[in-house]
């Protein structure tokens, strides 16, 4: 099994950048839809963007577009959110998981979430 862990957090000023990594032990990415969510303190799980490695397809959230970019490396072993422009709203604990379901959870049953890495933006 494909395990997924999330490192590159930390604390910005608005308009700053990012690079969060999702990095996978125990197998290639090749063949998986991978996304990344992010949960704020008191708020649900959201899904910020994902991506499909077999073709490189991706989607955003609305609030993600634009300033969001999310890529893989060339042996599919990692996937990347670079954010730029952040602001404060995006302070949230980000996790990576192998699905584009918004809530893989409640749909699928997944419940493999990891401890995340943590973004937190100030103003």
């Amino acid at each position: 099994q494909v395990t997924l862990a999330e490192s590159g957090g930390g604390l910005v000023q608005a308009g700053g950048s990012l690079r969060l990594s999702c990095a996978a032990s125990g197998g290639t990415l090749n063949y998986y839809t991978v996304g990344w969510f992010r949960q704020a303190p008191g708020k649900e799980r959201e899904l910020v963007s994902c991506i499909q490695n077999w073709d490189g397809t991706t989607r955003y959230s609305d609030s993600a577009k634009g300033r969001f970019t999310i890529s893989g490396d060339t042996a599919k072993t990692a996937v990347f959110l670079q954010m730029n422009n952040l602001q404060p709203e995006d302070t949230a604990v980000y996790y990576c998981a192998p699905t584009c379901n918004p809530a893989p959870d409640a749909v699928w049953g997944y419940s493999y979430w990891g401890q995340g890495t943590q973004v937190t933006v100030s103003s």
